[in-house]
């Protein structure tokens, strides 16, 4: 069976970009696939962070696959630091990963930019990254455009460890999303939206208020034309806003176009909000019910054995092929 394995960093309150590129292809994909998702709390740690809140933050996330409608029936959830054979293998990929390459990664460029105390967690994470994958012989990873580097280099840190040592890990192939992958800001469509942006009109997050983000969509940019067109090269700003009625509405970009031919901006942007709002309560309802539940906690706990049966199987047979003294 085709397994997926994938996650969201909790680094901050999630928006709709989060949900459209990630939540929403995870509700799917767990009736297609095998799926394990993780909330990758290590890649955290790669910058500096507050302990109380990265715990909260941690568990919210968990709270959220399961309020967005990931099922503990159909998909294991857990927490990345609750299996141990992530660091460790991490750790053997970091053996046959290259400066160079980790060196040319763009997230690291980015985040490394202009800042004196940088980690060499934040440099070698994507050898973690790419044990997150492979502890699990995934067949697939679900990727952004922010994420095929890394799957990249996943790859290829497989497929030389599988030259060197005999073949041990699956080769993944992405899964690429095009309707939602990249949802871009409210105020400026060249920008992917980020709850860094001062703007808070930009973005949308999962927790706002019906009023907000009624407010917030009144606000975001379109153009003069005053025509509801799919047309990324020429209208990117309405473009965004169909794109994201489409995800929350489960509707076609041509559907939409269509119902609101001759209509104008005005109302188009109205029933959007409510698009969106009827699909956040629920999940915000199902999310304050959980959250602090010991459901949840019982449902990571099965959820990190359940992932750790894969994992450690998967590292033991890596460290016999790189002839590390493993004891049966």
């Amino acid at each position: 069976m085709t397994r997926v394995v994938s996650g969201i960093k909790p680094s901050g309150e999630l928006n709709i970009g989060g949900y459209a590129g990630a939540l929403h292809q995870f509700v799917a994909m767990q009736d297609q696939y095998e799926c394990l998702f993780f909330v990758p709390d290590l890649h955290a740690i790669t910058v500096p962070q507050d302990p109380k809140e990265l715990f909260r933050r941690s568990k919210e996330m968990a709270a959220l696959y399961i309020a967005s409608g990931v099922d503990p029936r159909k998909a294991t959830l857990f927490i990345q630091s609750h299996v141990p054979a992530h660091t460790e293998l991490g750790w053997l990929m970091e053996t046959g990963a290259y400066f160079g390459e980790l060196s040319r990664m763009t997230q690291f460029k980015e985040k490394s930019d202009g800042k004196e105390g940088i980690s060499a967690a934040l440099f070698t994470y994507p050898a973690l990254m790419s044990a997150d994958i492979l502890l699990y012989q995934a067949t697939h990873v679900p990727v952004g455009d922010d994420q095929k580097q890394h799957l990249e280099l996943t790859r290829n840190l497989a497929e030389r460890f599988n030259k060197r040592y005999g073949k041990t890990f699956t080769l993944p192939d992405p899964i690429i999303q095009t309707l939602g992958s990249r949802v871009m800001g409210l105020d400026d469509p060249a920008k992917k939206m980020s709850k860094s942006n001062p703007n808070q009109s930009s973005y949308v997050l999962l927790m706002d208020s019906p009023d907000e983000i009624r407010r917030k969509f009144a606000r975001a940019v379109t153009d003069s034309e005053m025509r509801v067109s799919y047309d990324w090269d020429n209208k990117p700003a309405v473009s965004n806003l169909i794109e994201i009625y489409a995800v929350f509405s489960g509707e076609t970009t041509n559907v939409i176009e269509g119902r609101y031919e001759g209509r104008g901006y005005g109302e188009f942007k109205k029933d959007l909000a409510e698009v969106v709002i009827d699909k956040l309560i629920p999940i915000q309802q199902r999310y304050r019910e959980i959250v602090d539940s010991a459901e949840l906690i019982h449902v990571l706990r099965d959820g990190a054995l359940r992932a750790a049966d894969v994992a450690n199987e998967t590292l033991r047979m890596a460290k016999k092929a790189m002839g590390l003294f493993v004891i049966e």
